[in-house]
């Protein structure tokens, strides 16, 4: 369809706006061929921030010339050849990095500009695509990883997310629009999309119609991290299966027409649904959608938080999944390649990511299963993983990503080892930590939140990388961010502290309560009180 960039006559808008109207960012991919050809000192720097909506950023620093790739995987679903495929780009190009991220795409380093056209055609040859990784488009569909397999889904929405994925892909009605747009749909019983973060959700619902109960979705809008985090609201409305794309389309396109453009820091679409509230933005969605049904009920358990570690039965008798951990998400393209051979030796080849970093093999035989296990590889990628490590989710950090102020991915790893060997705790502790204020690493929901930033060092020599304390978060029930606690900790000590901390939780805890549980039973300022009397101590410096 066409529509008209009403914002174009607005002088006021952010000026990477008025360049996207000069060039969508879709058009990048009609020059990656020829600046491949010509080197990357043909691109010039005006065109870097484009390469997003080929899935690629420049690595750190950008002057090397080295990017990073995400690769979409709608609901983190793989078949043996899109995973071979994988792998073989991360081993030829991508330095053997092989990266599971928090919303179930794949994420390789190092390439150059030369190697892209090659990795572009061994994608298209597979089905799988970075169009819309990144960039102000939508990104990749994020879903339930056990679709089709799940005893616990309303309903199988494999179906539904494909469709939806290729109706975006490539679609220059909906490749400008205000901020980067997160979708979610599945219909996992447990939430395993972490909906309220996203900024627009399906979720499943039932509801009677014609005195039939119907399987269909709610939809929640307007959810998003970030510096700002806001927690997607239930817009009062029921939609069938067959109804998800038009009312996707008709939330996209409100997103397009009417999101803020004047502010990078405010364009979202949480900041239009914060200032609509849910009744308002209901009221526009049905001008394009036409009348919808109220909500139903939501038949929802408690939120697992996307962690299916161990061997489960499922829908299909006789068949098993079983879930394993990727310590902070980071796998070697030679065990992606041995995870394949795995999964194709003893199930259909299938892998699915989870957007706790973690994966899944399904289509396990019962006879087969104990054979599988004794793979040499489930020694490190454990589908019974110690607490701490199984726990922890990291974003890539300074190594890589030119917004980090702190490194993350392998300090997150040393931190969990340690807390591993040194704490004992009858309920496992979620551990998230984010070089910086964008959250790729989602502290916001997490038990701890680690979030990195700089502060001057105890001999006043310089900035050192440091972090804060967030406690508290959970999408159970709804959903609750966590809460800073004041306090700065300089990384070398950042592992003693968190010990110090949790072996408080430890000793204050009731048998089998959480952590959520624990922080509101205690509340912030006692905890904030232990935290300062940990930082009063003299405590040695742990290398992180």
């Amino acid at each position: 369809m066409a529509y008209k960039k009403h914002w174009a006559d607005d002088d006021t808008i952010h000026p990477f706006e008025k360049q996207k109207l000069e060039m969508d960012g879709l058009d990048i991919f009609d020059k990656i061929d020829h600046y491949a050809e010509k080197g990357f000192s043909s691109i010039p720097k005006e065109e870097w921030a484009m390469f997003k909506w080929a899935g690629l950023y420049l690595q750190r620093p950008k002057e090397d010339g080295y990017f990073m790739m995400r690769v979409n995987v709608p609901s983190g679903i793989l078949n043996q050849d899109q995973v071979v495929t994988l792998a073989g780009i991360a081993q030829d190009y991508g330095r053997g990095i092989y990266d599971i991220t928090t919303r179930q795409a794949v994420q390789f380093h190092w390439l150059r500009i030369e190697e892209i056209p090659d990795i572009f055609h061994r994608l298209s040859r597979v089905g799988l695509s970075s169009a819309g990784a990144c960039g102000d488009i939508t990104r990749n569909i994020v879903g339930n990883p056990l679709a089709g397999i799940d005893p616990d889904e309303l309903l199988d929405t494999t179906s539904i997310v494909k469709d939806l994925y290729q109706f975006f892909q490539h679609n220059y009605d909906f490749s400008n629009l205000p901020r980067k747009y997160k979708l979610s749909v599945s219909a996992n019983l447990r939430n395993a999309s972490n909906a309220e973060i996203n900024c627009v959700s399906f979720t499943p619902a039932v509801k009677k119609i014609d005195g039939k109960e119907v399987k269909g979705f709610h939809l929640k809008v307007g959810g998003g991290l970030s510096s700002r985090p806001y927690l997607a609201e239930t817009l009062n409305v029921f939609i069938r299966p067959e109804e998800v794309r038009e009312v996707a389309v008709a939330v996209t396109t409100i997103f397009r027409d009417y999101g803020y453009r004047k502010k990078r820091t405010r364009n979202r679409l949480k900041f239009l649904m914060a200032d609509w509230g849910p009744d308002a933005f209901l009221e526009k969605l049905v001008e394009y959608t036409g009348p919808l049904p109220e909500k139903g009920e939501e038949p929802v358990k408690e939120w697992n938080a996307g962690y299916f570690y161990g061997v489960h039965q499922q829908k299909q008798k006789g068949l098993n999944y079983i879930g394993f951990n990727v310590p902070v998400g980071r796998l070697s393209a030679d065990e992606v390649l041995e995870l394949a051979r795995i999964s194709k030796k003893y199930g259909n080849g299938e892998i699915r990511n989870c957007n706790s970093q973690n994966l899944i093999i399904p289509n396990i035989p019962d006879e087969h299963v104990e054979q599988l296990l004794q793979e040499h590889i489930f020694k490190r990628i454990t589908l019974d993983p110690p607490p701490f490590i199984g726990y922890s989710v990291s974003c890539t950090g300074i190594e890589y990503c030119n917004l980090a102020l702190v490194e993350t991915k392998e300090r997150m790893r040393k931190i969990a080892e340690y807390l591993d060997e040194e704490v004992k705790i009858d309920v496992p502790v979620r551990i998230h930590m984010v070089g910086c204020p964008n959250s790729c690493g989602q502290r916001q929901i997490a038990d701890i939140g680690l979030q990195g930033i700089k502060m001057k060092s105890k001999e006043k020599k310089g900035l050192v990388e440091a972090f804060e304390i967030h406690v508290g978060g959970t999408l159970e029930g709804g959903g609750e961010l966590n809460k800073k606690l004041k306090g700065k900790i300089e990384a070398a000590y950042l592992p003693v502290v968190l010990k110090e901390f949790l072996f408080y939780f430890k000793e204050k805890k009731y048998a089998g309560e959480s952590f959520y549980d624990f922080v509101h039973r205690t509340g912030l300022e006692e905890l904030q009180t232990q935290l300062n009397d940990i930082l009063d101590q003299a405590l040695p410096p742990v290398v992180s």
